[in-house]
């Protein structure tokens, strides 16, 4: 598990990467403008329900089922079902994308409320929308083809994918978006080129594990409804904290110009440690506890458990607290050129902060999940992923009002940790993971470590002195005060007895 935890993680650091550099190009490109605000949000749109529908209920509820077959009926019976899926799935998908197309702008007047006091506005992101709204078709049937190939234990394709979404954008925005008026609609172009490439590279890799789909919509393997019925439910589960950031994105649409996009790019930094570490811990152990739990191993499902926890809080923790107190420092030297100004800097680290708060509570919810997916529960993520929508609803409308659009990234981050603490008490009560086993000491002692670490932010300029100097000069501050920093956080767990290397290490029981 840990080669594929390395090999995920490697990917998916490619991939945060390119998308950073993506993101240099968008702001260089377009800035935080009215413009950008609504590309931001036609392609916010499809990229929820993808998550919703793809990486979230369909693969949470795929992979068990997926696995369980393998493991009981053979190779013959794994293919039949994930023909029956292929063609089921992406019928409704192509019904979803049909109707959203031609809704775009009910669509975009729903999501972006505030845009119907600028009728220009409301009218280009209802434009952009048609143009990203197909992603979702294409994507969903991406994480289908990395749902079946993280079960059979090839994780490269999968997590190398989304490179060539940020390498489709850069082209767009270079190449595209000059020969284009808006300027914004040859990035909505880039979003659907995108769509179809990632589809189109996953076929020689299912090829190659003898697993391509041949779709058909015959339903009679017992397996199609019980992902139908697992994933009725799982729809609100894992992709709760992405429903409480479009709804943050919802209500900054009525806010000033630029709220979008201060967010966005506040939201985008916070994604780099998210994917790097959570999601790609969480893509490893969801097939390895599936299997465990159909194997009836509930000690080594204990055991996985804690490994997964104690990754994602040795490396989550030191990271929400570098975007929290780096935060100006580290969008200064990536986006604060061409079209942005340090107003937006500042705007987009104020958010940077607030968000980075919730940070080690997205993370738990990716690795705590997973766990009851893995079970074939569906229904208690649900039930918790309300209630932490709901406080996310009432914190927004407590938080807007008097902090804007840092009052929304606050709310998110309040309401992640109250989802976190539930799923934990959840598989506590049922006996899955006790709660004893959870390493407070040592996350203490990280709290200790941190302390120290954050002690180097006193040398980080503001973002109106940075706006003076060179791109060469920022990367140079920037790589030295984040790898002082590091060398500090390191050397405080050394002294406080933690070898944070060997526990990084998976368990073998």
């Amino acid at each position: 598990m840990l080669r594929s935890g390395i090999t995920v993680g490697g990917w998916t650091m490619g991939s945060r990467v390119a998308g950073l550099v993506r993101d240099i190009v968008l702001a260089n490109t377009v800035g935080a403008s009215a413009g950008a605000d609504a590309f931001f949000v036609a392609f916010k749109i499809p990229n929820f329900l993808r998550r919703l529908f793809g990486e979230g209920a369909f693969a949470q509820s795929f992979v068990p089922v997926f696995s369980e077959t393998r493991e009981k009926e053979g190779e013959a019976s794994v293919q039949q079902l994930i023909n029956q899926v292929a063609g089921r799935f992406g019928l409704i998908l192509f019904a979803i994308t049909l109707l959203g197309v031609i809704a775009a702008p009910v669509i975009a007047q729903i999501f972006a409320p505030g845009f119907a006091n600028d009728p220009g506005k409301l009218a280009l992101t209802a434009e952009l929308l048609r143009w990203t709204f197909p992603y979702l078709f294409f994507i969903s049937l991406v994480a289908f083809s990395g749902g079946i190939l993280n079960s059979v234990g090839r994780f490269a394709v999968p997590a190398a994918t989304p490179i060539f979404l940020n390498l489709c954008l850069i082209g767009a925005a270079l190449f595209i978006a000059p020969m284009v008026s808006p300027t914004v609609l040859g990035l909505a172009i880039g979003v659907f080129i995108a769509g179809v490439v990632q589809l189109l590279i996953q076929f020689p890799a299912l090829r190659a594990a003898g697993l391509l789909p041949r779709p058909s919509l015959a339903s009679d393997h017992p397996g199609v409804s019980k992902i139908l019925r697992l994933m009725v439910p799982a729809l609100f589960g894992v992709s709760v904290s992405q429903i409480n950031l479009l709804l943050d994105t919802v209500l900054a649409s009525l806010l000033v110009t630029g709220s979008v996009s201060w967010l966005y790019y506040s939201d985008r930094l916070m994604e780099l440690p998210l994917g790097v570490i959570a999601i790609a811990v969480s893509t490893v152990i969801l097939p390895r506890l599936s299997r465990e739990f159909a194997n009836d191993q509930p000690l080594a499902s204990q055991a996985t458990q804690s490994w997964a926890l104690w990754v994602v809080l040795v490396l989550g923790i030191p990271c929400a607290a570098a975007l929290a107190v780096f935060g100006e420092l580290i969008l200064s030297t990536l986006f604060q050129y061409g079209a942005m100004q340090p107003s937006d800097i500042e705007a987009s680290a104020a958010s940077l902060m607030a968000y980075s708060l919730g940070l080690p509570a997205f993370m738990l919810i990716k690795v705590l999940a997973p766990h009851y997916f893995a079970r074939q529960d569906t229904k208690t993520p649900v039930k918790i992923g309300l209630i932490a929508m709901g406080a996310n609803m009432v914190f927004n409308l407590i938080l807007v009002w008097s902090l804007d659009h840092v009052g929304l990234a606050l709310a998110t981050s309040m309401s992640a940790w109250l989802n976190a603490g539930l799923l934990l008490l959840g598989l506590h009560k049922r006996g899955w993971y006790r709660i004893h086993a959870f390493p407070w000491k040592q996350t203490l002692q990280l709290a200790f470590a941190v302390l120290l670490m954050i002690q180097i932010a006193w040398w980080a300029p503001n973002a109106v002195t940075l706006s003076f100097e060179t791109m060469t000069y920022r990367i140079a501050l920037t790589s030295t005060l984040l790898g002082a920093s590091g060398i500090v956080y390191l050397s405080a767990l050394w002294l406080v007895g933690i070898r944070y290397t060997r526990m990084l290490v998976p368990p073998q029981v």
